[in-house]
């Protein structure tokens, strides 16, 4: 292979903070907040040209799941707010446009510094410790410096820079679950359509059930039927297309994943006319600009948790995540649907259950700290907690952890739970 050796060169450090947030998704916006709340100085880092990640961007339908934290609960209010102002009532679903406008206003409360456009690229490392990280833009290349840095990524881009340890997919042969694209779409007659919310959720229409009729019908690895209402009337938000073997962190692969769902839309659209009751005049209006990815890189932390764990809705006594529940989402690794090991309707645990501190920490880097989805789990506990709910008590969890350890003057590894469990 051939190679060229780019030449080195000196970079400008732009700033200096106490902490800086890489990603400003569900995790990342809560991080920020809540280390800003503490009076740091913060600096929140995203890649696209929006804040809030899956949930703004990536066109998510709704918030699913629960969480008992207190950043996530107010961002349902303050959402819930402004979709009155909007249609005069207060819903769950998501309107992706009034979602970043509530992150941008609790940004700006706490005077976070936000730089959209910005791809962290690279890390300042002090053996193994995490001092900073480098950046590309449309401003050049360039350093910022910081306390604490929070990998809010998804996929732990950070953490996998700074040479912290981790696997990807499933232990048994590393297939991740598949990726997909979210779109809406509009002439529907409310009154006749249905809304079928799980994959183990059966309709029954005049030309069979839907689902099965999705897995005959659709082009594979498509066929499945997931269709949510959205806070607009006549419109509604699909989770239908699907392609699998996709490493979110390669970008041939998410080119790939990008042109196989765009190819799905228009053969779904086709579908709906002629089998979903109330879709027989629908039409595309819009598509998310994220691919949704929603497995690559579990990484390994002080702890880790498991699906035992959630099953037992375990309690931990170090504890900084509370209340967390949803069911085991696998989709279909190889296929459309649910995966033979998950389950939605059929889960049975209804308690919530906790994540300690140290499913944050990662086992061996020093000044950073896991969030969201990478965090330390394995892959099936990671099918339940990668949900939006639960990733905003992690990053409320780790912007508290990180004031604590830039006020103390110590070691993230260092810090009590309990000392965090105070601001939960």
């Amino acid at each position: 292979m051939a190679t060229y050796m780019e030449p080195a060169r000196e970079l400008e450090i732009k700033g200096d903070y106490d902490v800086i947030v890489a990603g400003s998704g569900p995790a990342g916006m809560a991080a920020a907040v809540a280390a800003g709340r503490q009076g740091m100085n913060v600096l929140v880092l995203e890649a696209l040209g929006d804040v809030g990640g899956i949930s703004t961007t990536g066109m998510m339908s709704h918030w699913t799941g629960r969480c008992g934290s207190k950043i996530y609960h107010e961002i349902m209010q303050r959402q819930a707010e402004k979709n009155s102002m909007q249609n005069g009532k207060s819903v769950i679903q998501i309107d992706p446009e009034l979602l970043k406008n509530v992150y941008y206003d609790m940004l700006s409360e706490v005077h976070a510094d936000l730089l959209l456009y910005t791809f962290v690229c690279g890390v300042i490392m002090e053996g193994s410790t995490v001092r900073g990280v480098i950046v590309e833009n449309k401003s050049g290349r360039a350093a910022y410096t910081a306390k604490v840095v929070i990998d809010c990524t998804g996929d732990g881009d950070v953490a996998a820079m700074s040479g912290a340890e981790y696997f990807k997919g499933r232990e048994s042969d590393g297939l991740m679950q598949p990726a997909t694209m979210m779109f809406k779409v509009g002439g529907v007659d409310m009154d006749r359509a249905v809304f079928p919310g799980s994959f183990e959720t059966k309709v029954q229409t005049k030309k069979g059930e839907l689902q099965a009729l999705a897995l005959e019908k659709l082009p594979h690895p498509a066929g499945h039927v997931l269709l949510y209402k959205s806070t607009i009337p006549g419109i509604v938000t699909l989770n239908m297309t699907n392609v699998t073997g996709i490493d979110g962190t390669k970008t041939e692969d998410l080119t790939r994943a990008e042109l196989v769902c765009r190819s799905q839309m228009g053969p779904i659209i086709d579908f709906l006319h002629e089998y979903a009751p109330g879709y027989e005049n629908c039409y595309i209006i819009s598509a998310a600009s994220l691919i949704g990815v929603r497995e690559t890189r579990h990484f390994k932390g002080v702890k880790t948790i498991t699906e035992d764990d959630i099953l037992t809705a375990r309690q931990f006594e170090d504890y900084v995540v509370q209340d967390a529940w949803f069911n085991f989402d696998v989709h279909n690794l190889t296929g459309a649907s649910l995966d033979k090991t998950g389950s939605q309707n059929n889960f049975k645990q209804t308690l919530g259950y906790t994540i300690p501190y140290g499913c944050m920490v990662p086992e061996k880097i020093d000044g950073l700290l896991l969030s969201g989805r990478n965090i330390s789990g394995t892959h099936m506990a990671h099918s339940n907690f990668r949900v939006m709910p639960i990733c905003v008590g992690i990053g409320e969890a780790d912007g508290n952890a990180a004031a604590i350890a830039v006020k103390s003057g110590r070691r993230l590894r260092d810090i009590d739970a309990a000392e965090i469990q105070q601001y939960l």
